[in-house]
């Protein structure tokens, strides 16, 4: 997401011709956006965006289950 948010900045700072990108190439300034798609396609074809959402689910779903807890008045993580 920091690339594309750098490639629409710089996108515009060549729009707009702001000093020291505009003697820039443009493909310094797409790059970002080259980048982001090579990174959104390694994250998909590796797992990785699956894994830090089924991560962020267990989280949750953990949190949930200790606030049961305390509310049940039971300590969370401790057995009896």
């Amino acid at each position: 997401m920091y690339l594309l948010g750098l490639g629409i900045v710089l996108l515009l700072m060549k729009y707009l011709e702001v000093d020291p990108v505009t003697a820039w190439s443009w493909w310094v300034v797409l790059a970002p956006f080259a980048l982001a798609v090579a990174w959104w396609a390694w994250a998909d074809t590796t797992g990785y965006t699956k894994r830090k959402a089924m991560e962020r689910m267990d989280q949750k779903k953990k949190d949930r289950i200790d606030k049961q807890r305390e509310t049940l008045g039971l300590k969370p993580g401790k057995r009896r």
